[in-house]
């Protein structure tokens, strides 16, 4: 085993080697030649790349219990929900790529997997069944991957291509008709305004579904 080497410190070059290159980059072979070792040192602590992944997203979701931490206790389900939204929204536009390295990853440390247990209670509490709060939790959750992949994608080719997304030139694309498509297409907004739009139509359609004791 490579003196020095440890999960803390890959995990935090793997990270450095995410926002310089993103998630197809990011190989244990790369790695390893940051931090320079050869990649048999990298296996003592990680098998494989998506086990790499797994670290990556446990550290993620660590920031993520860490900052949820400062609610309040008595906050609200829905507050509660909006603000996980938030920050893991947050935690993931930090990092090129950051909702990718979530999708299809297992939690390495199970105190990240524990931390979910006040969550459950909050909801349940509030009148859902135990699997309608698990439900809750895993809708907002995979809600804020897919928002975030999408607007991490559009900035990274609007970048490398300005044009890409031009209304002008998607209306003459068009042609004749698709008038409402049109006006559509200039009504939309991105970043915050649009997140916080469609977060308060998930937790709508979740408090719709609670049932208070």
């Amino acid at each position: 085993m490579a003196k020095g080497i440890t999960r803390e410190r890959i995990v935090a070059a793997a990270l450095e080697l995410l926002n310089e290159k993103g998630m197809d980059a990011l190989t244990v072979r790369a790695l390893a030649s940051r931090l320079g070792v050869g990649a048999p040192a990298l296996y003592w602590h990680v098998r494989n790349k998506q086990e790499l992944l797994d670290e990556m997203s446990t550290f993620v979701m660590r920031r993520v219990i860490a900052a949820l931490s400062e609610i309040a206790p008595e906050a609200g389900w829905r507050d509660g929900l909006a603000a996980y939204a938030r920050v893991l929204r947050a935690e993931y536009l930090q990092h090129r790529d950051g909702a990718r390295i979530f999708s299809g990853t297992r939690f390495s440390d199970p105190e990240v997997v524990r931390a979910k247990d006040p969550w459950l209670a909050r909801l349940t509490a509030a009148g859902f069944s135990l699997a309608e709060a698990d439900d809750a939790v895993d809708l907002v959750t995979a809600f804020v991957v897919g928002f975030v992949i999408e607007e991490q994608e559009r900035s990274q080719s609007a970048g490398a291509d300005p044009a890409r997304y031009s209304l002008a030139g998607r209306d003459a694309w068009l042609g004749e008709g698709a008038d409402l498509v049109k006006v559509a297409g200039h009504l939309r907004d991105d970043g915050d305004r649009r997140f916080e739009r469609q977060l308060t139509v998930v937790l709508d359609g979740l408090a719709a579904r609670s049932r208070p004791a």
